[in-house]
């Protein structure tokens, strides 16, 4: 029987036979995953502690089974168990590997990429120098170069003035 089991037939909750048994150090037998399960001289110890208890007892009072406690049962590893961890493991590397390998193929894409970019503008700086100096040079043969022979002369050093009749420069018209 398990756990909940007894505790149904005692009539007390699950926590309270699990109490007993470790306050107790009662031996009981364990299935492979750690949970308890009773014999019918166990079940028939658990009615004697819980007389005793109904009886006035206290549980610390309640003197321990002096009976040897029975090897705990657990999950035994066997060969087969460890060579599928094995070849498990040499699984989970081989993926590891090919990740890691599919990280660097990445990456040295990404590189070659990224050089084939840097080339790229390169050439275009090139060229735009290029196309500087040509617009520079033909700028330069746009700008006539003033002679320094010859200074601006308006109508032989002379100014024409407009003359005023003699009515207008009277009166301000």
């Amino acid at each position: 029987m398990n756990t909940a089991e007894v505790a149904k037939l005692l009539g007390v909750s699950v926590s309270t036979v699990q109490r007993w048994v470790k306050q107790l150090e009662l031996p009981m037998g364990r299935n492979d995953r750690g949970h308890y399960y009773f014999k019918e001289e166990d079940i028939q110890l658990l009615q004697n502690i819980q007389e005793q208890l109904q009886n006035g007892a206290i549980l610390a009072d309640i003197a321990p089974v002096t009976a040897k406690k029975s090897p705990r049962k657990g999950a035994i590893r066997s060969v087969g168990n460890d060579q599928t961890v094995e070849y498990l493991l040499s699984k989970v590397k081989e993926i590891e590997i090919n990740l890691q390998a599919k990280a660097d193929s990445v990456a040295s894409y990404q590189l070659l990429q990224h050089r084939r970019e840097i080339e790229e503008l390169q050439n275009q700086i090139i060229e735009l120098n290029q196309k500087c100096e040509l617009l520079q040079k033909e700028l330069n043969a746009l700008k006539p170069v003033p002679s320094a022979e010859k200074p601006y002369v308006l109508d032989e050093g002379k100014v024409k003035r407009k003359k005023k009749n003699f009515v207008s420069s009277l009166f301000g018209f």
